[in-house]
């Protein structure tokens, strides 16, 4: 087998490639879907969107948007 420098980019570009190929493109997306990272910190975002609610704050919120009989 012969050794070919690539640059991530290509790396990126035949990987894909190979995937689609062997999975189709329904199943490519699939498997990047589980395997992508992601970026960013999850913990100091959730504090952001959440806050530091407390036990009482969360049950109003629970029943405010609960559907009424």
């Amino acid at each position: 087998m012969e050794y070919q420098v690539m640059t991530p980019v290509q790396i990126r570009e035949k990987g894909l490639e190979a995937l689609r190929q062997h999975l189709g493109v329904a199943g490519m997306v699939r498997f990047l879907q589980q395997t992508e990272l992601g970026w960013g910190n999850y913990t100091e975002e959730r504090q952001q969107w959440l806050g530091d609610p407390d036990i009482n704050e969360i049950a109003q919120k629970i029943q405010a948007n609960s559907p009424k009989p």
